[in-house]
Parts: structure tokens; sequence; C-alpha cells
């Protein structure tokens, strides 16, 4: 699919009669910093004038289509924000500094260049309003509603809704283009765990257009920290810095980055921003990861949240993006940020170089931890925690299997992975480089013996799986069937992520999919569930998308899981879903909620164990999965070992943590659920057990579950 995506692209650019590739179409001028040229919009100051850029003002309608209301789509529609656009400082006069009132790119390029010449200025004016109708069928994006509130919030394709967009607007030579939405916030990729921006900018590929595309935060929806004009000043402040960026170069090219594209020295996040970042945010202005501006303080996956400045415009207040400045990208001498310049008082660190370990160094063992990890009590109790390893140790070491925490119950080994050399569907066994695989068979066979479960993953991240041919199933069935018995597994976990598995346009039914390699998987695992006899485990580990985002739209990406739920549940071991790689999603109780709080882990969780109209459409009920085939999966690098705590105390015995708002349905919690899973083993153990020192006796302690004998089957939720 994407390759033909690129195929089609590359077809328009040489189509599109004298559109040169990331030119452009508003005026731009090289401009000279400490680490070298970048291209800036407008003109050389040197020059001197007044520069004006004829703008397009584009209000955009969103039409939800598979959320309706009295039989009609939802829509979030910007044509009523305009007024409001044209008197804020993106058009308007505000007083930016001593030097008098400006419009806010007008002032944040007179920082940029140091320029105190009265008569240099670059202007927006608009030219033409220009509304724009965008249909969002599911699978490119889904509605949050609030039902204390009443507001609403999209979540789009940034990248299907730019396409469309320049579909209703030609190459317009010499003009900017402003597409603005109301309330919508934006993934890339084609992926909505890849969350999330306002917007994005740059120069389009198909046209050759410059533009902004942001959305005006009208009636702000909960979980928004961001006001009116906010995003879309961050936008065009990010287009000053990279007017030629190119939003859709992930997609159809690789390397080299697109000719006129701002490179900068690789920069670490600033202090203000550490709190919810780590590492380097790249060798671009903003990162090209989702547009993240380096003062934004969301995580990944959570709404923007920088720091605004208040201005005066129109007889109004508004609120207008804080960012970096070049020179705090490049080290020049300062200022360093717009328009408050005593938040970045220094040029950014610089990232330093990655060194790769040294010859043989990924056969050294894991070091002795800091930290001794707390023993097993013996005698499980039917809760588990169960984690991915892949065998990576503190710096660059190899951690054996046998060298895990006795706290760890299940063990998923990571990973067996599509061989695209070979036909559709067969999959090969990938170790990390160095590893005996002799003792990994051992260890696995001393794991079991100690009454651990060790499956192996297929799939995992960045991996397309496809079974689109029904005469490919024996291949992943024969290829699957040797991997298991080769190294003894007791079964095999599913991670095959976005965009694997993705229903095909019309396939709305969950109990009777038609997508060819959901259909196909079904049977084949059958297949294995008969060769291997009931003993044989099988668990699912999909994105918060592929499950929890089929209650809000089901299509594409969006509850892609849910046919291969229903499908296997007859011989189900557990489903745990991520609840890391996910974007903001939506309760049973009618409220939005993000990532990285007991709250969304909660919520999430009660969509499976209470069941949930899929696509929120009446008489389409996906039924409750049992408690007992029930876990809830963690992401050791951002998830914190009280968090996950919290989460377990709540889902489990019912007892809220302090702060929690969301309300299970059933009050005294799910005595029955399993427990916890992480990705990874491995990072708990660099972190010296610091999860499974906590969560380990916390899951082990509690009551033991009846068995399924003793219970009269598997425990259930309760119906609706």
């Amino acid at each position: 699919m994407r390759t033909a995506r690129c195929l089609l692209i590359a077809f328009f650019l040489l189509v599109a009669g004298g559109v040169g590739y990331g030119q452009g179409t508003a005026p731009t001028f090289r401009y000279e910093t400490a680490r070298g040229p970048v291209t800036l919009p407008g003109r050389d100051p040197a020059q001197g004038g007044t520069t004006v850029i004829p703008t397009v003002l584009a209000p955009v309608r969103l039409q939800f289509d598979a959320t309706r209301v009295a039989g009609k789509p939802v829509t979030l529609d910007a044509a009523g924000d305009i007024p409001q656009v044209l008197r804020s400082p993106v058009f308007a006069k505000a007083a930016f500094g001593p030097e008098g009132a400006m419009q806010y790119v007008d002032a944040m390029l007179r920082a940029t260049t140091g320029t105190k010449t009265a008569g240099w200025h670059t202007l927006l004016r608009v030219l033409e309003v220009r509304p724009v109708t965008v249909e969002i069928p599911a699978g490119h994006g889904y509605l949050l509603t609030s039902k204390q509130t009443g507001t609403m919030l999209g979540m789009v394709d940034q990248e299907y809704l730019q396409r469309a967009i320049f579909q209703q607007i030609a190459h317009e030579d010499g003009k900017l283009i402003i597409a603005v939405t109301r309330n919508a916030a934006y993934y890339t990729y084609g992926d909505a765990t890849v969350c999330c921006s306002w917007g994005a900018h740059g120069v389009d590929q198909v046209t050759g257009n410059s533009f902004v595309l942001a959305s005006y935060l009208g009636a702000t929806p909960p979980l928004v920290k961001e006001r009116d004009v906010q995003p879309l000043t961050e936008q065009l402040a990010e287009w000053v810095n990279d007017p030629l960026h190119d939003p859709l170069f992930h997609v159809s090219f690789r390397k080299p980055l697109p000719p006129g594209e701002n490179v900068v020295p690789a920069w670490r996040w600033p202090a203000e921003a550490q709190q919810a970042h780590s590492g380097c945010g790249g060798d671009s202005p903003a990162t090209r990861y989702t547009l993240e501006e380096p003062l934004d303080t969301n995580q990944r996956s959570d709404l923007p949240a920088g720091p605004a400045q208040m201005v005066q415009a129109s007889g109004t207040v508004w609120r207008v993006a804080d960012v970096a400045l070049m020179s705090w990208y490049t080290g020049g001498a300062g200022p360093y940020s717009f328009p408050n310049g005593q938040i970045l008082r220094a040029p950014a660190d610089r990232c330093p170089v990655r060194r790769m370990p040294l010859a043989g160094a990924v056969n050294v063992p894991a070091p002795p931890p800091e930290v001794a990890a707390t023993p097993s009590a013996g005698a499980t109790n039917g809760h588990e925690l169960i984690g991915y390893w892949t065998g990576s140790g503190p710096g660059g070491t190899l951690l054996r299997l046998r060298d895990v925490s006795p706290q760890w119950d299940v063990i998923l080994v990571a990973f067996a992975n599509v061989n695209h050399q070979a036909p559709e569907g067969t999959m090969q066994m990938h170790l990390r480089p160095g590893m005996d695989l002799g003792q990994v068979k051992d260890d696995i066979a001393w794991l079991k013996s100690r009454g651990k479960k060790v499956l192996i993953s297929l799939g995992g991240g960045g991996e397309y799986f496809s079974l689109a041919q029904r005469s490919s199933i024996p291949n992943f069935v024969n290829s699957v069937t040797r991997i298991v018995t080769e190294y003894g597994f007791d079964g095999i976990d599913l991670d095959f992520e976005s965009p694997s598995l993705e229903l095909d346009p019309g396939d709305s039914d969950f109990r009777r999919p038609k997508t060819a390699s959901v259909v196909n998987l079904i049977t084949a695992l059958h297949q294995l569930r008969e060769h291997f006899g009931p003993s044989f485990m099988l668990t699912l580990v999909p994105e918060g998308t592929q499950i929890p985002g089929g209650y809000p739209s089901y299509g594409g990406q969006f509850g892609s899981y849910l046919p291969l739920l229903w499908g296997v549940r007859d011989m189900l071991t557990f489903v745990d879903v991520q609840d890391y790689n996910t974007p903001p999603l939506e309760g049973l109780d009618g409220e939005p909620y993000q990532m990285g709080s007991v709250n969304y882990d909660a919520a999430m969780t009660e969509l499976l164990l209470h069941g949930f109209n899929v696509g929120d459409r009446a008489g389409e009920f996906f039924p409750p999965v049992p408690a007992d085939k029930v876990a809830v999966g963690f992401l050791t690098g951002t998830a914190t070992p009280q968090l996950v705590s919290g989460a377990m105390q709540y889902l489990i015995t019912g007892k809220a943590p302090e702060g929690v708002t969301y309300r299970l349905r059933r009050p005294g919690g799910y005595p029955e659920m399993i427990g916890a899973m992480f990705w990874t083993i491995d990072g708990d153990r660099i972190e010296n057990y610091d999860f499974s020192n906590l969560v380990g006796p916390q899951l082990h302690g509690y009551p033991k579950l009846k068995s399924a004998k003793q219970s009269g089957g598997r425990q259930q939720a309760p119906q609706p």
C-alpha cells in the first residue's frame, strides 16, 4: 500500500508542469548563520523594504463519516473561526517588543535576523478566503467527545488531509496557503500511534504550494491545554524556521533530505521540556516525527502543550506560541526564543555521537545488577507478570534468558519476523547478534522446568506482515511450527502492528471479516492449534488503535484486531493491549483520555472487560473478554513503577489511587484479571528491577484465582 502511494506521488511530481520539487510558492531567501546558510521566508534584510506574501486562507470543514448524529455525518467546520483568525496576531498587528506593533511572522523574522531597520518587514496579506470540505472516512480519523462539556476534538491523518486539501487547491504561484481546521489534532505516517501535532507546514509535494496547516482552538475540549491561535502560530513559526520542509518526506523518499530543507546540528531537548522528553530532537528545526517544537512539553502520544505569550491585537488578548529561534539551533548570538526571549538563554546542547559497542561486546554477559531481584514466592496464584525479552543488557551486553528476574511468569521472546526473501507468510527466527542458539534453547528448557511459560512473539514494530493469499497459509503454519518445535516454545504471541492487518474499505463486521490477511490468519491459527493441541498458548498484543481504537471508529487500523480476537476467542490465552503505542482515546464514560495515567489504563482496559459498541454504533456490540484473559501493557521507558502499581491495584481490587477520576463500571474491580505486560524485561533489568521488584510481588500477593474448572468455566465480565 505504501509503495503504491509513493509511486503515485512521484507520478504527480513529474506531470505537475513547472512545479519544482521542494521550491515552494512563497518567496524565500538565504540567511547566513553560525553554522552556515539556511532558508527563511521573505526577502534578505540587506535589500530592505517590505515583502508582502499573498495568502489564501482556507477554512476546512472536516466531515467525519464514521460518526453520525440523526443520520448525518458530524462535522468540525473552521469557517466560523475565520473572523477571529483575521483579528489575531497572525494577520493583525500586536506589540511584540519595543519596536512597535507588527504581525507574528514579521516580528519573529526580525528577531531571527536581528534586524532593527524600521523599513524591513515581511507581511501576510489575505487575498482570498477559500473554504474546502474534506470527508474523513473510517480509517483516516475519528472524533473524541466529552460528555461532560459537550465539546469535540478531531483526530486526523495529517497526510490524508493534506492530499485532500490540495486536490481542491491547485498551484498558487507566489502565494502561501494557510489551511485552518477547528479543534483537530493530527497523527502522521498514516499511523495514529505516531501522535500528536496541531498541524503541518512546508511545501506540498504534488502542487508545490507553500502551506501551513493548523487548528484554531475554539470551545476547547478536555485534554487540550493550548488556546485560540497558539497552534497556528506554532506552525507558522516552524514554517519560518524551515519553509521548504516536506511533511510527506518519510512516505515518499528516504535519503537524502529534500533540497532546500534546513538541516541543523542534532539538538537535545532543552531543560524546559526534558520532563516530557528524553534524548535528542533530531537534525531539523522541530522534530520530523510529530513536528514537535523544542519547547513542547507534551509526551509522545499526548496532545501538544507548549508555552504561550499573551499579546493584544484588535482589542483582544491572544495566546501565541513561544518558540525556539534559528539561533538556538545553530548556536549563534541570541535571542534564542520568541516572543519571550527569556525562556531559552543559551543555544541548544548538541547530541553526542553514538558509538557502536566494541567488537565482541555483544557476547559479554550482563554485569551483576546493583539491586537484587526479589526471589519468587513459589506457587503462582493465577496473576502473572508478563514481559518481552530481546537479550539486550546494560551497555550493549548480553542478557541471557535464564538471568531474568524470577518474578516474570510469562516470557515473550522477541521476535520471529517476516522472511521477506521467502514466499508470503514465511516467518524466521531473529535473535540478537552474538547469541548462542544452543544456549537460548537450553535457557528456554530451564525456564520451563521452573514453571515459566516461554512464547515466541511474531512480528514487532516496523515489521509488515501480510497473508493476503489463501495459498500462503501453509507457509505461515509450517514456518511457525518449525520455530515452536525447534526451540520448545509454549506457544506464540502476535505483535503485528500497523499497517499490518489493516481492515480493507467496506470491511465493517468484526464477526464476518472480509480483509484477506485477517481471514487467512485466523484460519492459520486454528490449524496451529489443531496441530499442537489444547496446551498451545496464543496471546495477542494489539496497539491501542487496534482494539480500543475500534470504539470511536472502525476501519483501517482502528479496531483491526477485533475480528482476530473474535475469531480466536475459543483458544485465546490472553490479550494485553499496549497502553503506550496509542493516541488519545475515549472511555465508556464518554470522556477522552491519553496515555500515562491510571485513568487511561483503567478506561482502555475496561473497554475489553465490559465490551463496547464498535464504531460507537448501536447494535454493533463487541462482547466482554473474560477477565482472566486480559492483561495490560506498559512501556518501561515511559511508565513508572508507581503508575503501573496504581493501575493494577485499581483494576484488580477497585481501590482507586489518589487523583483518579475514571470510575470503573464494576466498583469492586476485576480480581480475575491476569496482570501486567511490559516492553521490556531488558529495560526492567537495566533499571535494576524497578518494575518487577514492585509489581511482581504485588500481583503474586493477590488472592489466588479460582481455576476454570472450579468456577465452572472462565470468569465473565459483566454484560451492560
